[in-house]
Parts: structure tokens; C-alpha cells; sequence
């Protein structure tokens, strides 16, 4: 993915529905979500094992947010095995269909799942797999850099 494609992506898009976000600080997507939120993205917490993650209700699944969120989601960030990517990609693209959004499905470092990412693209997604939010926004945006 080229590095234009991915400032586009972080310097359009500021609602992230996050999948898999753990209520748990030591966890990757927690870190991850919190410095996006710091850095004034909307997180839309998305796992049915939690009530509740940096101050965000969080949601059963993409489809179980109420309509208002689903029309507002940007990205679809997920932090789930690549396994278990397709049948999220599948509730992102009933949400395109729905509401013309979203328009991003990333999965971050370390997830790769080309079949779901082919039928994402397909549908007119753009898809990021094997990057992290965090560390493409601080490498691309850091004053530092």
C-alpha cells in the first residue's frame, strides 16, 4: 500500500469502528484506539464481550450499531484473527450498501485475510492489511519525521 493511498486514508477519514477493541490497556487495539482518540479520530468500540472502552459504548458487531453510527463510520479497523476477517467485511459491505459507508477496511499488522480483502475491494472498499493505524499515522504525521 503506497504511502499517498494511507495519509489520504488517515487525513480524510476520522470515524473508526474498531473490531476487537479489548477493554484491556495492555492490549495492541487498546493502545492503538486510544492514540487515534487522542489524535481527534472518532472510535466506535465494536466487541460483544464489553460494555464499554476508553469512555466509547461499545457494539456486538458492526451491525448491531444503532443506524446513526453506522452511517458515521469511515473505517472499519480490525484487530481480529484473519480468520475471522470475512464475515466482518461481509457486515462492511452490508453497511455500504445501506449507507454508501464505509469506505476503509483496515486490518492491522499482522492480519491478512486476501479473500476477504478481494471481496472488499470488489465492493469498492479500499483495503490496508498488514499496517498499523498508530504506527503509519505517527511515521507519516509525526513533526519528528
Amino acid at each position: 500500500m503506497s504511502d499517498v493511498t494511507i495519509r489520504s486514508v488517515l487525513t480524510k477519514y476520522r470515524v473508526v469502528a474498531v473490531v476487537g477493541l479489548s477493554h484491556n490497556p495492555e492490549k495492541a487495539s487498546y493502545g492503538v484506539a486510544g492514540y487515534l482518540k487522542d489524535h481527534g479520530y472518532r472510535i466506535i468500540p465494536v466487541n460483544p464481550k464489553t460494555n464499554e472502552v476508553l469512555g466509547e459504548k461499545s457494539h456486538k458487531s458492526l451491525l448491531d450499531m444503532p443506524v446513526e453510527l453506522q452511517r458515521a463510520v469511515e473505517i472499519v479497523d480490525i484487530f481480529r484473527p484473519a480468520n475471522e476477517v470475512p464475515p466482518i467485511v461481509e457486515q462492511a459491505i452490508q453497511l455500504g450498501k445501506a449507507w454508501g459507508r464505509p469506505f476503509v477496511v483496515w486490518m492491522q499488522l499482522g492480519i491478512v485475510n486476501e479473500e476477504a480483502a478481494a471481496k472488499a475491494r470488489e465492493a469498492g472498499l479500499t483495503v490496508i492489511m498488514n499496517h498499523c493505524m498508530r504506527q503509519e499515522h505517527e511515521r507519516l504525521f509525526s513533526s519528528f519525521a
